[in-house]
This record gives structure tokens, C-alpha cells and sequence, in this order.
């Protein structure tokens, strides 16, 4: 198959540096946009040509197509903290609406026929039944969620309209890091479950919180479905390959792995592989938090070759352990 230039945006971030990795070891040519402000320079790999920019600068854009001779952009740039997104919605709809706007129509002016794009299951909203399958009620309860949605619109109305088909993966709880610890989740201050546990079995946090102990789940709390983020990356390039085998046609599709673990069982999980008890903290739940949220993954499965090599929640949680123990050494923690 034809491999065709892959722009990767938010490259330097946590998922984001993830495909790069997946698509580098499948020998497909890279270069990432980053504009570093929550992405590390250390996250994109030796050989990987980074620009330090927005994704809203028309002028780099068309440079680094010109350049590169673009055929595919992976789109992960954008915010991404639920609570945030509704404090501050104006920031969610500038980063991850309007400027993908712009991106959109840079891509169309360069002739790019491909695009990647990194969804969420937010987009659900409070789905009244669980699994949630694609075709699910969209109705987003938070502006992260209504962002990302806008821009699934947006792709859709663009793929009609001129030569550029599409991909959006919706993605669950994305965790753990590369297996060779090559890069993982570095942001200070996550709110992502698995990463504030193992800082915390680490000795960085006190302890974890528990939001909710009153949900309508066994054990009283939250249950998501948790993905490997090296799972979720070779769905990129997959899924990009299945763009380039059919250029007529575009996807959009559910990743995770179908089933899902509560709050105190990642807790026992974490510290089953650490070997230590972390400190729990119960609390009030979250407004919008639902019971469960669980991927119906049929469609990606039927559709893709792609078969989960991680699907284990202790292999997730050892693989963020050792990302968080090599974080500490870069930043000379410990």
C-alpha cells in the first residue's frame, strides 16, 4: 500500500506521540504540529520533523504541506479536560472547533485527502443504554464533548463536499503508555484515573479520590471502559489505511474494548501491581458523571484488522507505572 505523508497534529502530547510511534514503527512518513503548550519536545521521536506552531496558522500549514507533500493528517491538537471545557467553553469551541475549522480548510486548499480524526465518547453525552453503540443519541452534556461533535459535522459536510474522506474515532478512557516506555502520559495535573493512581502509589499524591460511591454499578462506582493507548494508536493507522484503500469511503467508530472496570476495581488493580495501598478518598459525585460507559466496539472490529495486544487492565496499569517512574528520571524527580 501506498503510504503517504502523515501530518500528525498535538504530536507532542500524550496520545498524539503515541501514533507518531505507531506510525513510524509501520514505516509510514511522519512530521507533527505541535504548539507545545501542553505537548513535550521529548514526546516526538528522533527523526520526526517538528514545527512549533497552531494549527490555525494558515501560512505554516500550507509551508508544511508544500513541504512534506502531505496525503494524510492525524488530528489529535485540542483541550481536553471535561471540567475545564465548562468553566471556560469559549477556550473548548476556539481549540477545538474553530481552529480545526481552520485546519479543515487549510487541508482543502492543499488538495489533502485524508483525515484522521480524534473523537470521544463525551459525545454521547448520558447515554441511556449501555453499550453504547454509534448510532447512540449524540447529545453531549459538556462543551469538551459539543466541540468534538461540531467537528464530526464539520468533516461530514467537507467529505461531501469536496475530494477528503474521514475517520472520527470516538475514543473511551484512554490509559497506560507505549510498552517500551518510549513515551506516556506527562501532563502535570491529569485528571486521568489510572495516571493520578500510580503518582499517587509513587509517593506524588497523597491520595486519589473516589467521585461517587452511589452509582447504579456493583460496587457503587464509576465503571468505564479503559483502552491501551498503544490499542487506540494502531486503530489510527489502520484505520487511515482503510482511508487510503477506499477514498469514497469515511468511518467513524467506537474505540474500546466492550467491556469496563469500576473506580475501586482500577484502584485494586493499581495496587495489586504495586504492591502498596493507595490512600482512597471518597467524595460527592461529579455532576454528569454517568453510571457506566461502555463502547458497543462491533463496528471497529468488523470493519478493521484490528486486534487489541493490551486488553488487560494490569498490563495498562504496569505499562503508566514504568512511564511514571521514567517521567520522574526526566524530570529528575526522586
Amino acid at each position: 500500500m501506498q503510504r503517504p505523508p502523515v501530518l500528525v497534529t498535538g504530536g507532542a502530547g500524550y496520545i498524539g506521540s503515541h501514533a507518531v510511534l505507531a506510525l513510524v514503527d509501520r514505516g509510514w512518513p511522519v512530521c507533527v504540529i505541535d504548539n507545545l503548550v501542553t505537548g513535550f519536545r521529548f514526546a516526538v521521536p528522533e527523526g520526526v520533523t517538528l514545527y512549533e506552531g497552531d494549527i490555525e496558522d494558515a501560512a505554516l500549514l500550507a509551508r508544511i504541506f508544500a513541504e512534506q507533500q502531505i496525503g494524510a493528517i492525524m488530528h489529535f491538537a485540542g483541550s481536553v479536560v471535561v471540567p475545564e471545557s465548562v468553566e471556560n467553553p469559549l477556550k473548548y469551541y476556539g481549540n477545538n472547533t474553530a481552529k480545526t475549522r481552520a485546519l479543515i480548510e487549510a487541508a482543502v486548499k492543499a488538495g489533502v485527502p485524508h483525515f484522521i480524526f480524534s473523537s470521544t465518547a463525551a459525545t454521547y453525552g448520558i447515554p441511556e443504554v449501555s453499550p453504547v453503540t454509534e448510532d447512540s443519541p449524540k447529545q453531549p452534556i459538556n462543551p469538551y464533548g459539543m466541540s468534538k461533535l461540531m467537528t464530526e459535522f464539520m468533516l461530514a459536510d467537507t467529505a461531501r463536499a469536496h475530494p477528503m474522506n474521514y475517520c472520527a474515532l470516538r475514543y473511551f478512557n484512554v490509559a497506560g503508555a507505549d510498552p517500551q516506555a518510549r513515551t506516556g502520559q506527562s501532563t502535570a495535573g491529569a485528571t486521568h484515573l489510572i495516571k493520578v493512581a500510580v503518582e499517587a502509589a509513587l509517593g506524588k499524591r497523597e491520595s486519589v479520590g473516589v467521585f461517587g460511591t452511589d452509582f447504579d454499578t456493583p460496587d457503587g462506582t464509576g465503571v468505564r471502559d479503559y483502552i491501551h493507548v498503544t490499542d487506540l494508536a494502531e486503530a489510527h493507522v489502520l484505520a487511515l489505511e482503510a482511508l487510503v484503500a477506499e477514498p469514497t469511503r469515511s468511518l467513524t467508530m467506537n474505540c474500546g474494548y466492550g467491556r469496563g472496570f469500576s473506580v475501586l476495581e482500577v484502584l485494586d488493580a493499581v495496587d495489586r501491581v504495586t504492591n502498596r495501598t493507595i490512600d482512597r478518598r471518597l467524595q460527592g459525585r461529579r455532576a454528569g458523571d454517568p453510571d457506566a460507559l461502555i463502547s458497543d466496539n462491533s463496528r471497529i472490529k468488523s470493519t478493521l484488522p484490528w486486534v487489541p495486544r493490551y486488553a488487560d487492565l494490569d498490563v495498562i496499569v504496569g505499562h503508566a507505572l514504568a512511564w511514571e517512574r521514567k517521567l520522574g528520571e526526566i524530570r529528575g524527580e526522586g
